[in-house]
């Protein structure tokens, strides 16, 4: 009888474990799309330049992008900044410069510089370092399984974008966590140490966008597909002129094959 009564607490164990597993199941990014999917997608450099925007406000306060240099925002299939606005952009900031003679002083920054990198300082209280963003949507998958991720294009973007907007309460019989945020969209489980950072109207655009919630985060993740592969339009073009190349050079091949053993028919 103790026995039984063992294996049944043991039982139930089990199953309670199993329902709290499935209450704090992760999901799958949110299927939305992009200018820049498919063979002939290019960016909409007035959505990378709002997004550059939202990354300046908000993600630069905690994130890195050390592979970026201002320059590359005016780079051909970028945001289309010109010179004289990154020039602009980067003396807005201050670079910390070594000389001869081991002094370290501030000056403005340059279009050469790249992105400067927020002080520890300023992240030390989050109990977790931020990750660097210059390839976050390449690292990240969005969907899980390489097949769904083939038929649903990319995944990185999506990711960072359902991952700012997937913020919830716990499920029903899930405590809460002390400095932990309930996102079901977070790739190493559902809890994450960075707060919910976008709220409507936090970032004044430029054009007539309407700064909202969803909107920042396609734009800002739109822009981080860019930072992490910022020759893709020139890579598909190239694509394209291969592919061409390739079904002319066929068909030369064709017709002289054809023309070789006309002949011996």
């Amino acid at each position: 009888m103790k026995k039984f009564a063992s294996l049944l607490i043991a039982g139930s164990a089990l199953i309670g474990c199993a329902g709290l597993a499935h209450a704090e199941a992760e999901k799958d990014a949110k299927a939305i799309s992009y200018s820049f999917e498919g063979p002939f997608g290019k960016f909409d450099k007035a959505q990378l330049q709002r997004g550059y925007k939202v990354y300046q406000t908000v993600c630069a306060n905690c994130h890195s992008m050390k592979f970026v240099a201002f320059r590359n925002l005016a780079d051909r299939g970028g945001p289309g900044f010109t010179d004289a606005q990154v020039k602009a952009l980067a003396a807005t900031f201050k670079v910390s410069e070594t000389d001869s003679k081991g002094d370290t002083k501030d000056r403005d920054g340059m279009a050469s510089d790249y992105f400067p990198s927020p002080a520890l300082a300023t992240i030390a209280g989050l109990g977790a370092i931020p990750p660097d963003l210059s390839l976050i949507t390449k690292a990240r998958e969005g969907w899980h399984g390489t097949f769904n991720q083939l038929l649903n294009n990319v995944g990185g973007p999506q990711y960072v974008y359902s991952l700012l907007t997937g913020y919830e309460d716990p499920p029903k019989g899930v405590a809460p966590i002390e400095g932990k945020y309930y996102n079901p969209y977070f790739t190493s489980g559902v809890w994450i140490s960075m707060p919910p950072q976008l709220t409507d109207g936090l970032v004044k655009y430029d054009d007539d966008t309407k700064p909202t919630v969803d909107q920042m985060a396609k734009d800002v993740s739109a822009f981080l597909a860019w930072t992490a592969e910022p020759k893709m339009e020139e890579r598909k073009q190239t694509g394209l002129e291969v592919l061409v190349y390739l079904l002319i050079l066929a068909g030369l091949l064709y017709a002289v094959k054809r023309k070789i053993w006309a002949a011996i028919h």
